[in-house]
């Protein structure tokens, strides 16, 4: 008995301090924010949406660089170059030779210009590659905002389940005080023994412990949404959304699934990146192919030794047409290249029908978890009614010297714990309705 009492003394010592420090009134001001207002900022500010951003920027200027290859190419040039003398071996190469002089500097100065016509639609294809790739960073945007939106809401509602916990074992603390001056009145007549006070005064002190963890519990959660939204750390907010499961309309779970089959940002992904690989295919296949363009060049050049007999003046001479090729060694040069295209087209088939099944399967086990926490909600209703009543019978027969002290305090704990249970289940729903709202889409 010495020892409990000890142990309690030290306990509160040790509590007491810490319970004062974090029920100490907030100097920070606090800023109060709805969901939807969260989810703005987080949009807004959240470096995983900017990075997804600077790839959307990325793939719309590379759709402008693949038209650019529309435009006609263009080169100019120039030379100069010193030319030696010009030895004739008219009598054998280990012979003396006849030296000719010539004009030692030339200059050159031209352009050209090639303009395609027809490479095989390669040109084409390249834009609509780079249109495809561009959808690609749209969605996979959608999604990381949709997923931030998701990890706000969560932090959101972990902020609002340590306010109520919080708000609940204040209530809790002040009930089990007053029960603790009745007790210890029992004890100073000498109706009940001093280990019920103690016992009293040891749940109590758990109770004050519990408090500090649950400051810690927000201002962690806090921190985690300011860095998400783009405030700073030290920044107080205080959520205002109310619980919406009263609002919350529930589709059929066929539904939800037809929703994710055309919403779900996994399934648009993968049905472009199977676009992709089709036009990736089509490109290879298109360099079987000839090239046709337009060309013309232009140039004026010093001496004239281009046409003899030579002359030392500026002359100037261009050209112009028409210009195919055609490779012949792309046949089989191709061929390996070709069919890999296709078996990687073939294969992102194949993953396209799996992210189809996987979503799928995160819809319905979305819903079922939603209707779960649901049906926890309405049960853990029930039982507060029934703590309630436990509790009060308990209270009742314990003041009147017919059931125990710790049937009194399992009672309390018992009542406080279904108060837990039922808030943590509304915010369980909340959060697992936005869940499912996220892998069907439309979060």
């Amino acid at each position: 008995m010495k020892s409990l009492f000890k142990n309690s003394l030290l306990l509160a010592a040790v509590l007491i301090p810490l319970q004062a420090m974090a029920t100490q009134p907030d100097t920070l001001s606090k800023l109060p924010l709805t969901l939807n207002q969260v989810w703005e900022r987080a949009a807004t500010y959240s470096k995983a949406v900017q990075i997804k951003q600077i790839h959307l920027d990325g793939s719309t200027e590379q759709i402008k660089n693949a038209k650019a290859e529309r435009l006609p190419e263009f080169n100019v040039e120039g030379e100069y170059a010193r030319i030696t003398n010009m030895p004739v071996y008219d009598n054998g190469l280990f012979k003396t030779p006849t030296q000719f002089e010539v004009l030692h500097s030339t200059y050159t100065v031209g352009a050209d210009a090639y303009f395609n016509l027809y490479n095989g639609g390669k040109t084409n294809i390249e834009i609509d590659a780079r249109k495809t790739e561009s959808k690609i960073a749209a969605e996979q945007k959608k999604l990381t905002v949709s997923e931030i939106k998701l990890r706000a809401a969560a932090y959101y509602l972990d902020m609002q389940r340590s306010i109520i916990f919080r708000d609940l074992l204040l209530k809790d603390i002040a009930a089990q005080e007053k029960q603790l001056l009745q007790i210890k009145a029992l004890k100073t007549n000498g109706v009940v023994l001093k280990s019920d006070v103690l016992r009293a005064e040891l749940k109590l002190s758990k109770q004050k412990l519990s408090l500090v963890q649950l400051n810690n519990d927000l201002t962690i959660a806090n921190q985690k949404l300011n860095i998400l939204i783009g405030l700073p750390d030290e920044q107080r907010i205080l959520p205002t959304q109310n619980s919406m499961l009263d609002s919350l309309s529930l589709k059929s779970n066929q539904d939800y699934l037809a929703d994710a089959g055309s919403n779900a940002y996994q399934v648009k992904i993968s049905e472009q990146e199977t676009e992709l690989r089709r036009l990736q295919l089509k490109n290879v296949r298109a360099n079987v192919s000839p090239k046709i363009g337009l060309f013309g060049m232009y140039k004026y050049s010093y001496p004239q030794i281009f046409l003899y007999p030579y002359s030392p003046y500026i002359y100037g001479i261009g050209m112009g047409g028409i210009k195919a090729s055609f490779s012949i060694s792309s046949f089989y040069h191709n061929y390996h290249k070709a069919k890999v295209a296709k078996l990687e087209y073939e294969s992102q088939e194949v993953e396209h029908a799996e992210t189809q099944d996987n979503v799928r399967q995160q819809v319905n086990e979305a819903y079922l978890r939603f209707n779960e926490a649901l049906n926890r909600v309405e049960v853990s209703k029930t039982n507060i009614v029934q703590a309630v009543e436990n509790r009060r019978i308990v209270s009742n027969t314990y003041f009147n010297q017919t059931s125990l002290i710790t049937d009194l305090l399992d009672a309390d704990t018992q009542l406080l714990q279904t108060r837990f249970d039922l808030a943590a289940a509304q915010i369980a729903a909340q959060l697992q309705y936005f869940q499912l709202q996220n892998v069907t889409g439309n979060l």
